[in-house]
């Protein structure tokens, strides 16, 4: 019975003891569902071998929290890094693609460049953005390559666009000062800074800024996105461009001060030479540049940039760059300025050559221009050294009295200008051309020019006596002389010489005020000038730069005269010239005859007369003083056959000067000015002509001393020869 339960069942025997049996083959392994996985391994590296149990302690359940913790974290971590490399990986290859061939971004200006030439030819001022031109790591000078290197990013042809070590350096050297992570020192790499010299790519519109200022503004700011932004783009421009291309990039388009941009620009603004020209030593001063161009220029202070050069020069050397021997030699014989970048920005004399071209081809130019002056630096440095001399040593310590020069040729070409004492100030007020002040007697010979074109000889009488006139509204005014003293009966020739006060104004009411207003503003002087009888004595406002043309219209015969300062201006690039000369001569105002007894006359101011300490030993010339009213004025202004030269000198405020008048202190600058002008020139005698003498008898007649009140004119036989004298005049010339 047992046997048949049994007989269809087989054996109870356990399978593993067969081993040669087909029962005691392994079976073949179920597959795996993907939910089993998911318990069991990992969906990227596979399934995860399974480990034993093992038993906890009290120990493991304590850290059992913080590890699950720190495997969430971990895996949504590095989930999260791979995703951020995918975007970053796509956001430098988007930004890559969309960056031009390096070629195209070499100049980097907003604006053009204004080069200033003197009449020679030569350089002496640039304005707006200077770009000399292209400039390659093959072509620059390897002492500037690897000077640029040295101090900006010694590490450059090693990373990738951003250095992580620089980053973390500048954040914790910034935190030490007390300052924000991004705040003061950036860790920039050159990459960087010439991703943000291309505004990371941002182009200029100004549906969006007013101005290129606030422009350029917002492509520096720094934050946190900001630098986030300009670290992809760096890393863009490492897949687009060699280090080679990048540094060329950087090298043309960083700012260098002085108004240049690049390499090339700032050795020809700073040296004189292109840019693979230059030694370790200029190579040094330039790369010291980039850290802050305005401050270290060697232009605004040479001591400054050289020891910032000394610096470049010892990082040089600790990088291989040079030889201890070269950075001795060259810390030794630091850089010098050429001699145009020694003459600053051009001084007062570019700032105006910068007013009179029209704004489109000058501050604002997008083109590059190059304007051809009349400016001789010669008489520049002979202008600014009489100015300082005088300054030094015959006025007060303390004193802030001004100065303005002007000197021009006959034709009304300048060719010097002194605005202030400070004498090679740029961009600041230019009392040679801004500043209206009253004339005083510089005006005088134009109320003899007037005379003398009507017919007045310079031998003709007039009587200095009391004299006042009634005006309509204020009553009798009576002028009177410097001296407060009456002469007489005396020629025109001497009542200009003398600078007499009573004659002037007689004369020029007998030939009229309108006549004398239209022969001034027919020589140049364009400010509105007096109604009332004062207009004789200077009592108009006017320019020195206007007031100096004006008689260089009495020295070249008669006609008027434009100041100018322009002589050609070319856009770079175009082989004539878009503008000439900017003035000269115009219409003759008065005979060729008048202005040479003109002359004759104002010959004699210098020789006798008021103007005796302008004399040029050898020299003839001719010019005439000029004091307003309570001293706040005091000009003088001549010349000679070959130049014209203005000198005005008062305080910006109209405080009186004190014990100075026209023949004095500025006379003196005059002289000074125009002995070192004429220095090497053959003396040449002025275009003048003695009129014929005129039979008069002579009466004696004694200075008095001024009085108060009276009437119009003076008594006695003085006074009835001067009314028979004005009474054949007007039959003879009519008034």
């Amino acid at each position: 019975m047992t046997q048949g339960r049994n007989s269809g069942r087989g054996r109870l025997v356990a399978e593993k003891r067969y081993a040669g049996s087909a029962a005691g083959k392994p079976k073949t392994p179920r597959k795996t569902s993907a939910k089993s996985a998911r318990k069991t391994g990992s969906w990227l590296f596979g399934r995860r071998k399974p480990r034993p149990p093992r038993r906890r302690g009290p120990l493991d359940w304590i850290l059992w929290p913080f590890a699950v913790l720190l495997r969430v974290v971990w895996a949504i971590s590095w989930r999260m890094g791979v995703i951020a490399g995918l975007f970053l990986a796509g956001a430098v290859a988007y930004f890559s693609s969309q960056l031009p061939e390096y070629q195209a971004l070499l100049d980097g200006r907003n604006q053009g460049s204004v080069t200033l030439l003197d009449r020679d030819g030569k350089t002496f001022a640039w304005r707006g953005d200077q770009f000399g031109g292209v400039v390659t790591t093959a072509t620059v000078s390897p002492y500037l390559k690897n000077a640029i290197v040295a101090t900006e990013d010694k590490r450059f042809y090693r990373h990738f666009g951003i250095s992580p070590r620089g980053i973390a350096s500048a954040v914790r050297i910034n935190m030490s000062e007390g300052r924000g992570p991004l705040s003061g020192h950036g860790g920039s790499t050159i990459t960087q800074q010439t991703a943000k010299l291309m505004c990371l790519g941002v182009e200029y519109d100004p549906k969006v800024w007013k101005t290129e200022g606030d422009y350029e503004a917002d492509c520096r700011q720094s934050s946190l996105w900001r630098k986030a932004k300009e670290a992809i783009f760096a890393m863009a421009m490492e897949a687009k461009y060699s280090k080679d291309e990048i540094l060329s990039i950087y090298m043309n388009r960083a700012y260098m001060g002085g108004g240049a941009y690049g390499a090339e620009a700032a050795a020809q603004r700073y040296f004189g030479k292109s840019a693979n020209q230059v030694d370790a030593a200029e190579a040094a001063m330039l790369a010291g540049l980039l850290t802050a161009p305005s401050t270290l220029a060697p232009t605004s202070n040479i001591d400054r940039s050289r020891n910032r050069a000394a610096t470049v020069l010892r990082l040089m050397e600790e990088q291989g760059f040079i030889s201890e021997a070269e950075r001795a030699a060259a810390t030794n014989a630091p850089a010098e300025l050429s001699a145009a970048a020694a003459a600053r920005a051009g001084g007062y004399f570019a700032d105006w050559i910068m007013d009179t071209v029209p704004g489109f081809l000058g501050d604002q130019t997008t083109e590059d221009v190059v304007i051809r002056t009349t400016l001789d630096q010669r008489l520049q440095q002979a202008a600014e050294d009489a100015v300082t001399y005088i300054f030094e040593n015959k006025i007060r310590e303390g004193s802030k009295a001004q100065a303005a020069v002007v000197v021009m040729s006959a034709d009304g070409a300048v060719r010097a200008m002194v605005g202030g004492r400070t004498v090679r100030a740029s961009g600041v007020f230019n009392r040679a051309t801004q500043a209206k002040r009253q004339t005083g007697s510089s005006f005088k010979p134009f109320v003899y020019a007037t005379a003398l074109e009507l017919g007045y000889s310079p031998y003709d009488r007039v009587l200095d006596a009391e004299y006042c006139l009634n005006i309509p509204g204020s009553g009798p005014w009576c002028p009177k002389n410097y001296t407060n003293k009456f002469y007489g009966e005396v020629t025109l020739a001497q009542a200009l010489r003398d600078s007499l006060n009573i004659p002037a104004v007689k004369i020029s009411e007998a030939v009229g005020r309108d006549n004398v207003r239209h022969v001034a503003g027919e020589f140049g002087i364009e400010s509105n000038l007096a109604d009332g009888p004062a207009l004789a004595l200077g009592a108009s406002e006017s320019t020195l730069l206007e007031m100096t043309g004006a008689y260089a219209g009495i020295l070249n015969g008669g006609s008027s005269v434009t100041p100018y300062g322009v002589d050609a201006l070319t856009i770079v690039g175009d082989s004539e010239p878009l503008m000439g000369a900017s003035g000269g001569l115009g219409e003759r105002v008065i005979r060729p005859e008048a202005a040479q007894e003109l002359i004759w006359m104002m010959e004699k101011v210098i020789a006798s007369g008021t103007g005796t300490r302008a004399q040029i030993p050898g020299w003839q010339a001719a010019g005439k003083s000029g004091t307003t009213s309570a001293a706040k004025d005091a000009w003088f202004i001549g010349f000679t056959a070959d130049y014209v030269a203005g000198v005005w000198m008062g305080y910006d405020d109209n405080t009186p000067l004190t014990g100075v008048t026209g023949g004095g202190l500025p006379a003196e600058i005059w002289h000074e000015t125009m002995v070192r002008v004429h220095q090497g020139l053959t003396p040449q005698p002025l275009p003048m002509r003695e009129p014929e003498p005129i039979a008069v008898p002579e009466v004696q007649y004694q200075p008095q001393r001024q009085q108060g009140g009276g009437g119009q004119g003076g008594g006695g036989f003085g006074q009835e020869l001067e009314r028979a004298l004005n009474g054949v005049l007007r039959d003879i010339f009519g008034n």
